[in-house]
């Protein structure tokens, strides 16, 4: 596209977050190591899950725009993890730095002239476009930091 400067800088906005929604950073901000694991009454999923879903869903599609040999994880039981908790001390702070390294990375390819938006993923001829898989992940990630949201509420570990 000639002049798509418009275009890849609302894409830039949407990966970033923020804005109408809260942002990644301050939604995994702050929350006690104690309530990471912690499963509301009644809730499906403990922040960690929530926190693992989105890392694994937002690398997966990273992967399929850049990756011709990219296998995804079997859904849904590949895209959630199975223990309720951080398997480790640091596994919270390492699941953030990869989520962001992956959103940056999809950033990249975003505000790259050479990507161009509206071709389809190029080892997928007949799937969808990159411009489709950056929003599918923007709204994505929107989606589940509401969700977020909601457990640390229910948890009692939410200030605005």
């Amino acid at each position: 596209m000639p002049d798509d400067k418009a275009l890849r800088d609302d894409v830039l906005l949407l990966l970033r977050g923020g804005n109408a929604h809260v942002s990644f950073e301050k939604a995994v901000a702050n929350l006690p190591e104690d309530l990471r694991g912690k499963k509301p009454r009644r809730a499906p999923y403990t922040p960690w899950q929530q926190l693992e879903h989105m890392r694994i869903a937002q690398w997966d599609i990273l992967e399929y725009i850049r990756n011709p040999q990219h296998i995804s994880p079997e859904w849904p039981e590949g895209y959630w993890p199975g223990e309720a908790a951080p398997p480790a001390r640091n596994s919270w702070a390492k699941s953030v730095k990869a989520f962001q390294a992956d959103r940056q990375a999809l950033q990249d390819l975003a505000a790259d002239s050479s990507t161009d938006l509206l071709a389809q993923v190029p080892h997928d001829p007949k799937g969808p476009t990159i411009l489709h898989e950056m929003l599918l992940v923007a709204d994505h990630n929107a989606y589940h930091l509401g969700q977020l949201i909601v457990l640390r509420r229910l948890l009692g570990a939410w200030r605005e």
